[in-house]
């Protein structure tokens, strides 16, 4: 070999070439790796409001529902009310009757 060959192959690496080998693939695979983990993040936060709607739509549905079902099966206070008063004055007759019964020989 030749002194300029030598010198040449003794010689530390150079910087165009290792910018050009090494650390140009290596930051475009990077920016390639960031790139695409930001669609599938995009595309999961998208599929979770999707479902995260759908849910909310079919707990809202259930809610009116049930609203409806209590509107048409419960009964309301002012009933109550009604019911009571019409139970305590059948109450005070039966007894106004059984102590008439109860004092007459």
């Amino acid at each position: 070999m030749t002194e300029r060959q030598e010198d040449v192959m003794s010689q530390p690496v150079d910087l165009i070439w290792w910018i050009t080998a090494v650390e140009i693939p290596a930051v475009a695979s990077l920016f390639w790796l960031i790139w695409r983990m930001r669609g599938e993040l995009l595309t999961r936060i998208d599929a979770q409001r999707s479902s995260h709607n759908h849910d909310m739509a079919d707990l809202r549905d259930g809610l009116a529902d049930f609203k409806l079902d209590v509107a048409r099966n419960y009964v309301s206070i002012p009933y109550l009310k009604d019911i009571e008063k019409r139970l305590t004055a059948h109450l005070i007759r039966i007894e106004a009757k059984l102590d008439h019964s109860a004092t007459a020989p």
